[in-house]
This record gives C-alpha cells, structure tokens and sequence, in this order.
C-alpha cells in the first residue's frame, strides 16, 4: 500500500537517522528533502510545503529533549503530522434520522463506483448487520447494470434495476427507495453513471439522482491512481455536489500515494474509506493513524489481527488445535490451513502489514502466491484417504499425485517434505506443553508463571 510514497518517506527519514543530535542546519535540510520527497509522490505543492513546516517546526522544538534520539523524534514528528493531515473526526457513515439509509456514489468512469457500491454493501452487512439494497443508476455505461447484478448475486446483496431503454436514471433511484422502504431494507446505495471527464451532463445527472431520492450522504469514489488529476476532479465535484465523504479506490495499486495525502486538504472532504484490493472484503474503514503507521514502515498489526479474525472460525479452531497436538496434523489438515490463508489475501499484502517490511520490498516483490496455490493443487489431487494417512503415499502414488495436479514428482516430494517438518514441530510443542490436551492449562500456566511451560533449561 502506498509503496512509493512509503518509500521517499524512508529515505528522508534514513537521512535523519545517520545524524546523531539533530541540530538546526540538520533540520533545515530534512525539511527540504520532505518537501521534494512529496512533491516526487505527486502530493499537492501547497501541502507538501505546509507538511515539511509543520515537520521543521515541531523538531525545533524537540530539539532541546534530552535523552531521545534524532531518529526517533523525527519518526514521530512525521507520524503526528501525517495522522494530523489526514485526520477528521466525521464518522464514516452519516446519521440517519430516518430509514433507509441512502447513499449516493458519485465520480468518474473507471473510478470504481460499481465495484466500490458492492464492497460498500458487504461491509455494511459484515460490520453492521445492515440489510443493504443496490440500485443499478448507471444507465450509460454498456453492462454497468448487468456487472452490478452480477456482484450481488456473488455477495447474496439484493439489487433493485430496470430496462435501461425503458427508464432514467433519477426514475430508477426513486423506485429503488420505493422498494427498500417497501422491503424493510436498512440501506440503499446508488451506483450512478461516470463520465471520463467532468462535464455538465454528468453534473446535470447526478444532481437529478440526488434530487430524486435526497441522500443522507453522498461519497466521491477516486482513483488513487490517477494522483494530482485525482485531486482536480474531486475539487470540481466538491464544488458542484453536497459531498458528505471521499473514498480512495485501487490503494494498493501503481500509485505515488499522493492523492491520499492531498484530497482532504485540498477539498475540505475527509477520506471515509478505502479500497485496499480487488476481492469485495478488501474495503476497510480510513484510519488515519494506521494509514501513517504504513506509510512510514511502522506496520499495522491491528490491521493484521483484524484480517486474520475475519478468516478465523473459533470453533473449527479449536478442534484443529487439540487434534495437532494430539500429533493428529494430517494433510487434510494443511489444506484447511490454506484456505484460512487464502481467506485473508495475498501474502505480499499479509507480510506489507507487519512492521519493518518496507526495507525489504524486493523480497515482498518475490512473493508468489502461486506457490499455495500449486501445493493446494498438489494435496486436492490426492485422495480423501492419502489427505488423511499422508504416510501412504509412496513413489507410484507421488507420481500419479504430480500428474493429476500438473507438477514434478519433485514438487511432490517438497511439499510431503514440509509436511513431515511441521508435523515434526507440532509433535515438539505437544511435549512442551504437557501433552498438550487443552488449551486453558496452557495458558493458565502462562498467566501464572509468566513462562513457558515445560522447556528444559528455561524455567530455572
């Protein structure tokens, strides 16, 4: 997320780092090489000269503690100031005195309004138990209706449309209140039709739309992308609509980051929400001190724990774990994990949300979620018998097994090397845990002693 604008904010704050005391000159010079590493993201002129000041003048004044290092007073001056520029106190969803809750998206072509109403809808529904109804209002664009139709049916989110032929866009809209009203629906969210630039006609539409149906709040969906232009047409908008928010799409794209840093200042508008990857449940909330913590290579863990919870069944868990320490870890067993894994995204998103993995950007570039998906080929081509008694499968089966799943007999042999390795570490954790057959006396033992139980040589 945001790599290149992570990446000038690294090297600035490397330079730093190689100081001892910061000293006024020091200062002076970093703030310069702010200025320039925001302009290179394609941040706003205006906001990369107000940042790298407000940067400067908060490491003058720090510059008298004693006891704090340079680098450490400038990894948080920068922290505070990028939380600071991107911060509002607007929740994320307007109130809504009455019912349903209507929400208007509003924006360019190829901004990602369809994709971003559908991933809107779901989050509601994970988030909030909201019952959410679509409305397919992008009337120009060929298959709009029909991509949003599709969605719905993939997420189970119910879509109200009509024959584009036969009907406008403010008619749909309206309609579709008349029936998420009639259908005890918590939400509406109107997909409305883009243009590739702004021009009266698509003002003229969408302020029809709005009329017709009168939002609680209408949000802006921006290609990240797209940077400074990103920033323009957002200025346009804000000044011809009611905005109530902006939400970034394509985040973790090709981008400079700078449109992430520039539109709230620059609009007035905060960033309610981002689009973090191209699956419906990569959508989250904008945070804007989880964002500075990415930014500047500091991790997001609660990001992690976050994601991980979503893919995590407590109680297939909990089954899973007494039959692995029961030394029970079969190959079934290592197929659900990758599911799990599967569930939560990329590995290369996974490890870019871990503290510290900035600096290693060309081994997350060598990342290869392929590799799953080749090793879970391998174990589905075996037999519901093999999966369980891995022990089985010998070299003829191998064989069979690499031919089934379009991999080298030595692919095979890797993964049922591996295989043995974790089930071999599981067996270990089982004797240090005292047969490990229940989770409770584990952790009770931990929260008693404070230490491991059962190591040799460690709880002297």
């Amino acid at each position: 997320m945001l790599d290149n604008l992570s990446k000038s904010f690294q090297d600035v704050l490397g330079k730093f780092r190689r100081t001892g005391k910061l000293t006024e000159a020091d200062i002076k010079e970093g703030t310069r090489e702010v200025r320039r590493a925001l302009l290179e993201a394609d941040v706003h002129f205006k906001v990369a000269k107000d940042f790298a000041k407000k940067v400067g003048d908060q490491l003058l004044e720090q510059a008298k503690l004693d006891g704090v290092s340079g680098g450490q007073q400038v990894v948080a001056a920068f922290h505070k100031q990028l939380t600071d520029l991107m911060s509002h106190e607007l929740p994320e969803l307007p109130k809504n005195p009455g019912h349903p809750m209507v929400l208007l998206l509003a924006g360019l072509q190829g901004a990602g309004k369809t994709t971003t109403a559908a991933k809107l809808a779901l989050h509601m529904r994970k988030t909030q138990n909201r019952k959410v109804l679509m409305a397919a209002c992008d009337l120009q664009r060929p298959g709009a209706v029909e991509q949003l139709q599709t969605l719905g049916k993939q997420l189970e989110i119910d879509v109200y449309a009509e024959d584009p032929q036969n009907s406008t866009p403010e008619k749909v809209a309206a309609n579709a209140l008349k029936h998420a009203k009639k259908g005890s629906y918590d939400a509406l969210i109107i997909d409305s039709a883009g243009r590739l630039h702004v021009d009266e006609d698509l003002m003229g539409e969408i302020k029809r739309v709005s009329g017709a149906v009168k939002p609680d709040g209408t949000y802006l969906v921006l290609d990240s992308m797209t940077g400074q232009d990103a920033v323009e047409s957002a200025q346009t908008f804000a000044a011809t609509l009611d905005l109530y928010g902006l939400i970034l799409t394509k985040i973790d794209g090709d981008t400079r980051g700078g449109a992430a840093l520039s539109v709230t200042q620059i609009t007035g508008k905060p960033i309610c929400f981002l689009g973090v990857g191209e699956k419906p449940s990569e959508f989250e909330k904008f945070d804007a001190e989880r964002i500075a913590g990415r930014i500047l290579d500091m991790g997001d863990i609660v990001g992690l724990v976050e994601t991980a919870q979503e893919a995590f069944d407590e109680k297939e868990a909990e089954v899973d774990y007494t039959r692995m320490m029961q030394g029970k870890f079969t190959m079934q067993d290592l197929l659900d994990q990758f599911k799990m894994m599967k569930k939560m995204g990329s590995m290369k998103k996974l490890l870019g949300m871990m503290p510290g993995m900035g600096k290693m950007s060309g081994l997350l570039d060598q990342v290869d979620d392929s590799q799953f998906t080749r090793m879970e080929a391998i174990i589905l081509s075996m037999t519901p018998s093999e999966r369980l008694h891995p022990e089985t499968i010998d070299g003829k089966r191998r064989r069979r097994i690499a031919s089934g799943s379009g991999v080298q007999v030595s692919d095979v042999n890797r993964l049922y090397k591996s295989y043995q390795q974790m089930k071999k570490q599981m067996q270990m954790m089982k004797k240090m845990m005292g047969g490990g057959k229940s989770k409770k006396r584990l952790l009770n033992q931990l929260s008693s002693s404070g230490k491991l139980p059962n190591m040799p040589g460690y709880n002297k």
